[in-house]
């Protein structure tokens, strides 16, 4: 049927809402970078929302990594561990260059500068909460 987002099965959620139902999170995500456009902000936000991707650009914090390296204190494969930095990559976090055989990892700071960048936009107002608590506690002593 036309128009119909199950494509005829029935289902009307579209395909990767259905998969995320399901509990295929880790597809959603894969899934997501590869077919909408985002800008940097954005990119960067997503991709630190796993947390496995945070504990890897802690390790290249250190220095740069192959992906036996960086997938040797998970719980996980090393092709697994590929496809999170796969994401990483796409969101200008990493960068990877051939080496003979290897290919290892490094942290680009700069999309991590502007998120930072972004969140103090908000400090002030953080500060001022935080002012107003202040206040408040030793206005009730």
């Amino acid at each position: 049927m036309p128009g119909d987002p199950s494509g005829g099965r029935g289902d009307p959620l579209p395909p990767l809402e259905r998969r995320f139902r399901r509990g295929v999170a880790y597809s959603y995500q894969t899934v997501w970078f590869d077919t909408m456009p985002a800008d940097q902000l954005t990119a960067t936000f997503a991709a630190l929302a796993d947390p496995t991707r945070r504990a890897i650009l802690a390790r290249l914090v250190h220095g740069e990594a192959t992906v036996n390296e960086l997938a040797a204190p998970f719980p996980m494969s090393a092709q697994a561990v590929g496809k999170h930095l796969r994401v990483l990559e796409g969101a200008g976090l990493i960068e990877r260059r051939r080496t003979a055989q290897l290919r290892p990892s490094r942290l680009r700071a700069v999309p991590l500068k502007d998120a930072a960048e972004w969140f103090d936009t908000y400090r002030e107002f953080w500060e001022a909460g935080f002012d107003r608590m202040d206040q408040r506690l030793r206005d009730d002593d």
